[in-house]
């Protein structure tokens, strides 16, 4: 197995450090990489059952790289250990066109998250919601979430907050929880002023559904208690 990966230039290693900037601050824990046909596709992790009685959905957030090079790979490396090698990268760039290449850290094999594989292919596009709405949905749980959990509060309790407020159906589009525009927000999909968002695209496949913008992807899992619609 490889490694190491090359991105096409400093541009492609500012997004994904970024992008797992971002990822960092919602749960400081693992992304997965996974190379193939000259294409990285980084998965990190937003919300997650943490166990058998957990009835939080999975919501995964995907970005794709182009890579010089075409070796195939499936790992999952700790976010916080690739951030700082992405880091030092950046500070020895000399030409931004050129391509920059990115050794892996050690891998990490107890990431439960990470064992479910989306589908790569056999997705229908079943429209379109808009992004404003989507923004609004965030912002609301976010606040609500704030004013549910006071600092000091137990993580059990927490957890319990979340899992209500982010498993909550979105009105109009009542198969897709609550998290996925906290996913879209948080992870940069939305962009940055209402002006500049095109509509999210909404695919489906099994109990699979993928919220598509310009700038990435949120996946979700639906549990199977929800997935009559």
């Amino acid at each position: 197995m490889s490694q190491t990966f090359s991105l096409v230039d400093s541009l492609s290693l500012g997004d994904l450090q970024v992008y797992l900037s971002r990822a960092g601050r919602i749960e400081d824990g693992s992304v997965r990489l996974i190379s193939g046909s000259g294409v990285l596709a980084v998965y990190v992790a937003v919300i997650y059952p943490s166990g058998l009685l957990d009835e939080s959905p999975t919501i995964l957030g995907l970005r794709t790289f182009a890579l010089i090079g075409r070796d195939d790979f499936d790992v999952v490396v700790p976010v916080r250990s690739l951030l700082e090698r992405l880091t030092r990268l950046q500070a020895d760039i000399v030409d931004p066109t050129a391509p920059v290449t990115v050794s892996l850290p050690m891998q990490v094999n107890t990431v439960t998250w990470a064992a479910i594989s989306p589908p790569k292919g056999g997705w229908n596009r079943i429209g379109e919601f808009p992004s404003g709405s989507l923004d609004a949905v965030a912002r609301a749980g976010i606040d609500e979430v704030a004013a549910a959990v006071p600092d000091g509060t137990g993580e059990q309790i927490v957890r319990r907050v979340r899992t209500e407020v982010w498993g909550r159906p979105i009105e109009g589009l009542e198969y897709v929880p609550a998290g996925a525009g906290f996913a879209a927000i948080t992870l940069g999909f939305l962009g940055d002023s209402f002006g500049d968002r095109e509509a999210v695209r909404i695919y489906e496949t099994g109990p699979w559904t993928r919220l598509t913008s310009q700038r990435g992807h949120v996946l979700v899992k639906r549990r199977a208690w929800s997935l009559q619609r």
